[in-house]
């Protein structure tokens, strides 16, 4: 389990492996929500890795990382907690860059 991260749009809580997939959770922390500028930041990084990426509410329906059309039916505001899932060959490198995106992804975005 990584320790809190604060910084940016989001606060990483926390990261678990299951199996081959790496999990993260976090909390989109911007005023805005999880928008279409942060959503296309992480698609791009999502896109450089053969690894599956879904993000997902806990408890609902996963959906694919690499859509940002898929990632806006998240409606993600202020205060949601999404879990990021990332399996394949590549998938401890993706969750990274994924989380440096989030990280690096300005609080006015």
């Amino acid at each position: 389990m990584d320790s809190t991260i604060i910084k940016g749009s989001f606060l990483i809580l926390m990261q678990a492996a299951n199996g081959d997939s790496l999990k993260r959770n976090i909390v989109v922390t911007n005023p805005h929500g999880f928008h279409m500028r942060p959503i296309v930041i992480f698609v791009e990084t999502a896109s450089k890795f053969q690894s599956s990426v879904f993000v997902y509410r806990p408890g609902d329906e996963k959906v694919n990382g690499k859509s940002a059309m898929k990632l806006l039916t998240l409606a993600a505001e202020p205060g949601t907690e999404l879990t990021l899932e990332v399996d394949g060959p590549d998938a401890s490198a993706a969750l990274e860059a994924l989380t440096e995106a989030i990280l690096t992804i300005p609080p006015d975005e």
